[in-house]
């Protein structure tokens, strides 16, 4: 029997888009979102009459920003996800929300229709950062998110924080993660800066206007995160993921296990009977109808996709997984990548399973640019 599916569904309306932002998102264009409501339902419904009904563990609502949808359309679309494929009583159902979108209602519409775990973007607890950062939010805001979460029956939330920030110092980067613990929230994703093309960041640091931390002090800000989350009782589960005991990101979880997914809306990617596809990342070109980009998946490139998505987890691969997916060892599937970076230090067999060093985990491209088949 078949493992259940993870279902994405990508809503990319904002307010305003971030400087550090290249996702796909289009600010001031909300009046496109009942016509993009209608394509996503139309989508879903295509693909499960395609695949048939299938049986889904995870939902992910994401952006964009989620929360300037309208309430109903959101319904809708989970209703007809409901419709389409059987999704588990005990599935873990998650929506992006961002501070400075709620409005009355929204928050205790989604528990309402299932919704079980939120994903709120606060970024950061300092004022100028977030400025800087061009989040339309105050850290005040963010605290209230989670007291209106809270009060509308959400017991799983996430916070997202953003480390190696221009000007940033680790001192900076604790006070946000303090203030965050403080709120009692479930799960924190702390994510590395990275200056996207295309960006006003980028456009900013081609012109040397922002003072980024030197590659040192990034990785103490880090290693210095994981401990104080360690201390505070969560569990590093992810290159970029801390949750207390029995709140991972189960939808995440399963994509970096290699498990099959479904994704629907603009830039929405699935992978599914071996074969990856795309949405087209346009908004008008999504809601005319343009057809995905599709590519089959060859076996190596199954087993290179197994090993990166795997090694993002801090418990890494099982060695006795990835002989039964595969039906062949790792060490035969690539001994030459395999043998030179356990040689270094950066790779290591643990209780069965194959994982990043510390130092790995500091080198983790370096290590995954040896596996490329």
């Amino acid at each position: 029997m078949s493992k259940p599916l993870g279902l994405y569904v990508h809503l990319p309306f904002c307010r305003r888009k971030c400087a550090y932002c290249d996702f796909p998102s289009y600010p001031g264009r909300l009046e496109a979102r009942e016509a993009y409501t209608d394509r996503v339902c139309g989508e879903i419904a295509a693909r499960s009459e395609e695949w048939g009904r299938l049986e889904a563990d995870t939902v992910y609502l994401g952006g964009g920003t989620p929360s300037v949808m309208e309430p109903s359309q959101i319904v809708r679309i989970l209703r007809r996800l409901g419709q389409c494929f059987r999704i588990r009583a005990d599935a873990e159902i998650s929506c992006e929300v961002n501070p400075g979108t709620l409005r009355a209602g929204f928050l205790e519409t989604l528990r309402e229709n299932g919704v079980s775990r939120l994903s709120v973007g606060a970024q950061s607890a300092d004022e100028a950062e977030l400025r800087l950062l061009g989040r339309i939010h105050s850290w005040e805001q963010a605290e209230e998110t989670v007291r209106r979460a809270r009060k509308a029956g959400f017991s799983d939330i996430s916070l997202d924080l953003m480390s190696a920030l221009p000007g940033q110092t680790w001192d900076r980067l604790k006070i946000s993660l303090q203030k965050s613990l403080a709120l009692g929230v479930t799960h924190l994703s702390v994510y590395s800066l990275i200056i996207e093309e295309g960006t006003p960041f980028h456009r900013r640091h081609l012109k040397g206007e922002l003072a980024l931390p030197d590659e040192e002090a990034e990785r103490e800000m880090y290693w210095n995160t994981a401990e104080l989350l360690d201390e505070a009782g969560f569990e590093h589960y992810e290159i970029s993921s801390f949750a207390r005991p029995g709140f991972r990101c189960r939808h995440n979880e399963n994509c970096w296990n290699h498990q099959e997914y479904l994704g629907f809306g603009a830039s929405a990617a699935g992978f599914f009977r071996n074969h990856r596809w795309r949405n087209p990342a346009g908004l008008d070109d999504y809601l005319s109808g343009g057809a995905p980009e599709t590519e089959e998946v060859t076996p190596e490139g199954a087993r290179f996709e197994r090993l990166m998505l795997g090694l993002r987890l801090t418990e890494g691969v099982s060695l006795k997984g990835f002989w039964e997916e595969f039906g062949m060892e790792i060490a035969d599937a690539c001994p030459d990548a395999l043998s030179v970076n356990l040689s270094r230090g950066l790779l290591e067999v643990w209780e069965g399973r194959l994982r990043l060093t510390r130092r790995g985990m500091d080198l983790m491209d370096r290590v995954l640019l040896d596996f490329l088949p």
